[in-house]
């Protein structure tokens, strides 16, 4: 079958090849892949910026498609059904962090940027039927890790304002839809001008520049004095910016940390105004689950930006590099 497989020895890094079906164990599937979706973990992979990267395996976390075969004491309901992946693997019993044991689709196991994918048969769930095959592909981790800030980490309450951070990427574009979805108040920042005028028209209620020096202002005054809760996923040293946006009391939720670490923290700020910064990401069974029937209750339709056939997957990579993406980049086989 045909595969982009990670090749640390090519210039490109990525590479589309023929690999052999993988042979189903006990309690796996076989996912006839409709699509596949682009995560930031994909280009650093490929960048070389994970450890314990190894030629050869396929990248790609995020998929939906047809259960074409299941493995012994898998319940047969399973096969012909149409599924998306649920990519954290091994979560562990404990609902407030991950188990060592965790792992991620896509490296170091196989993942979904081929033609089929092999994965063990509780990580299935029913594509919801108002979604087409490139959002069900869209769905899975960046969903899991939206909804997880916003909700288990970020305790997220109707009417509350809350601030989501790079509006374009696609935990930033779910993590802004779910706030709505769930009576919130919602700002967004970027430095795209385009991106936040498109936020606007989605529903936002106002929009930053965060190159703007004056936007730590203004957003102070918009709020009303401050955000209750902001999701973010840049960190660096416009991490203090959000301390100084966070209302007293308020919450900051960091998934990731694309700008790296900040040069210094504002501890004094933090502690006198009682706020709280939170660690999150991925997600449990649990919290995969509840995202799903959100989704499904309201309704929700991923932000598609582009679709790519797989012959094109490195331009879909340099798309996602250069950060020029609006929502989620897909690949169909």
């Amino acid at each position: 079958m045909k595969a982009i497989v990670l090749n640390l020895d090519s210039k490109e890094k990525i590479k589309l090849t023929d690999v052999p079906e993988s042979i189903l164990g006990p309690g796996e599937v076989r996912v006839k892949i409709k699509a596949a979706a682009l995560n930031h973990r994909d280009e650093w992979s490929r960048q070389g910026l994970y450890p314990n990267l190894k030629s050869g395996v396929i990248l790609g976390s995020d998929g939906a498609g047809v259960v074409s075969e299941i493995g012994k004491g898998v319940d047969s309901f399973w096969l012909r059904k149409e599924v998306i992946i649920n990519a954290a693997i091994n979560w562990g019993d404990n609902q407030s962090f991950q188990g060592k044991n965790f792992e991620i689709l896509g490296m170091p196991r196989n993942g979904t940027f081929a033609e089929s994918v092999v994965v063990p048969a509780d990580r299935l769930h029913q594509k919801p039927d108002h979604l087409t095959w490139e959002e069900a592909a869209a769905l899975p981790l960046a969903g899991l890790t939206a909804y997880r800030a916003l909700t288990y980490q970020g305790h997220l309450e109707e009417d509350e304002n809350v601030l989501v951070t790079g509006f374009g990427g696609g935990v930033a574009q779910f993590a802004a839809q779910f706030a709505l979805a769930l009576g919130a108040k919602v700002s967004i920042s970027s430095s795209s001008s385009d991106k936040i005028k498109k936020g606007l028209k989605k529903g936002a209620s106002f929009g930053y520049d965060y190159t703007n020096p004056k936007w730590v202002d203004q957003a102070i005054v918009d709020s009303r004095g401050g955000f209750d809760l902001i999701i973010d996923g840049a960190a660096g040293d416009s991490f203090n910016q959000l301390i100084q946006v966070c209302k007293p009391g308020g919450r900051v939720v960091f998934y990731g940390a694309t700008r790296g670490n900040p040069g210094k923290l504002e501890a004094r700020r933090v502690f006198w105004n009682q706020l709280k910064i939170i660690g999150s990401t991925m997600g449990s069974d649990k919290d995969f689950r509840k995202m799903l029937q959100l989704v499904e209750r309201k309704e929700i339709h991923p932000v598609i930006d582009k679709v790519f056939p797989l012959d094109q997957a490195i331009d879909a990579f340099d798309r996602m590099r250069a950060g020029e993406q609006m929502g989620k980049i897909i690949l169909k086989p």
